[in-house]
Formats: structure tokens, sequence, C-alpha cells
């Protein structure tokens, strides 16, 4: 009885650890911390300035929702096969978060420069005058999320030759 037990709680284990040598994980995980750390630098190239928000924020080049989940979809279609649901499932995903980046967070966003900008220009003595700012930069142009799929998609390439050269 007790070798069944340290067998089974071996094998939990074991299956609680397979998540760091999940392929399409990591390969979504790289992707979006490639992306961020690549904002950092476009941000300070255009303001000559460090600003460590770019690391957590939303909104820039390139978009890091985009790679994430590009590089999700490729990473599976590349290990299950593209013919598959999971695929399926990671492209109608992937498709949505970028329709969305592009739409309704772009705009939100441009709507956010304007709120704030009619709020500055309120007199002093109005009640929302003192009203924190709204965030402008929340969604992507089209090329923000052209760029974020490009990684993606070569994260995921990379990450695919890498495992099967380490593994073969």
């Amino acid at each position: 009885m007790e070798d069944s037990t340290a067998t089974a709680t071996s094998s939990s284990s074991t299956h609680y650890f397979s998540i760091f040598t999940n392929y399409p994980l990591i390969s979504a995980v790289t992707s979006f911390t490639i992306a961020q750390f690549i904002k950092l630098f476009t941000s300070w190239y255009r303001e000559r300035r460090w600003d460590l928000k770019q690391l957590i924020g939303s909104g820039g080049m390139p978009s890091s929702h985009s790679a994430t989940v590009t590089a999700l979809a490729v990473a599976i279609g590349l290990q299950e096969g593209f013919g598959g649901s999971h695929f399926a499932i990671a492209l109608i995903l992937a498709s949505v978060v970028m329709y969305d980046a592009t739409g309704v967070r772009l705009h939100a966003g441009r709507q956010a420069e304007v709120l704030n900008q009619i709020v500055y220009e309120l007199p002093a003595e109005h009640p929302l005058a003192e009203s924190r700012p709204l965030r402008e930069l929340l969604g992507h142009t089209p090329p923000q999320v052209v760029a974020g799929g490009m990684l993606g998609s070569a994260t995921a390439v990379t990450g695919y030759l890498f495992f099967r050269i380490a593994t073969s």
C-alpha cells in the first residue's frame, strides 16, 4: 500500500512541474517578456528617458498582447498540428485580442486624450478640475499589432527549433 501511495505522490508532483516544460506556455510568456523589454527601449528612443512603467504597462510598440497570443497559437500549431481544435481555439483568441487592441482599446485611449484635455481646460473651481487624468495609452496602432504578431511568431518558431534540437 505504501508503494502505490509513494508512486501516486511522485507522479502527482511530476505533473505539477510539467508546467515548466509546457512549450506553448513558455513561448507565450517569453514573447510577452521580450515585447515588454522592447517597449522600454522604444520608449527611451522616443522620449530620451527611461520609463520603467513600460515594463508592466499596456500600449506601445510592439503589442505584447499580440505577441503573447500569437506565440501561443503558433506554438500550439507547431506542437499539436494546425488542423486541431486547440489551434483553432488559440487562433480565434489571438484574432479577438488583436482586433480589440486596434479597435476598442485604441479608440478608448484616444477618447481619454480628449477627455483629459477637456478637464485640463476647466476652471480651477470646477469639481472635476482636480480629477486624476485617464490613462491614454491603452490600445495599439495596426503596425504595433503586426510587430507584436511577428515577434510572437518568431519566438514560437525559435522555441520550437530549440526544443527540437535539445530533445534530439
